[in-house]
Order: C-alpha cells, then structure tokens, then sequence
C-alpha cells in the first residue's frame, strides 16, 4: 500500500475549488482505485493523505486529463505553494476499528 501526502499553504479557494475537490475524490475512487482519502484544513494549511493500492494507480491518477486541469488552476488560483510526497507503508497498527 502507498499513501500521497499533500502538504499546501492555501491561497484563494472558491466555490470552483470545493466543487473541483469533489469531483477528484469521486474520480480517484471510481477510475483508480484510490482506497481512502483524508483532508484537513488549518487556516492557510492543507493536508490531504490518500491511500493506494500501487505506484501505477498513482502514476495514472497524476496523468489523468481533469487532474492536470485541476492541477494547473491550484498552481494559478488555489494554492500559494505545496509538496507532494508519496511513501510506501510498510506497517499499519489500529485501536478499536
């Protein structure tokens, strides 16, 4: 399993953003295979954690025509910066799931 970890200080987020942020959730589950996909907001800080099943559903999604078009307008609009690391999990431990 790998995980993405999106890591952004906010800039201007509209109502095309929430409606854009939608639509990539829906498209990363139905088209590939995207397991989980957690957001969190703290002021001008964005965390995003998404969870896979292989490098290649990563590389797919990333390559994926309306993911570049959203991924041009956070580089203009959404965004005043971000990093985006992708890590392999090697263990997982839980309490009461």
């Amino acid at each position: 399993m790998f995980a993405v970890i999106f890591k952004a200080k906010t800039g201007s987020q509209d109502e095309h953003y929430s409606q854009t942020v939608e639509l990539m959730r829906t498209l990363a589950f139905e088209k590939y295979n995207c397991q989980d996909f957690i957001a969190v907001t703290e002021g001008q800080q964005e965390v995003t954690i998404s969870y896979w099943l292989s490098q290649e559903d990563i590389k797919n999604w990333h390559a994926d025509s309306q993911h570049r078009v959203a991924q041009q307008l956070g580089r203009d609009t959404w965004y005043d910066s971000y990093v985006v690391e992708v890590v392999e999990i090697l263990r997982k431990y839980s309490f009461g799931e």
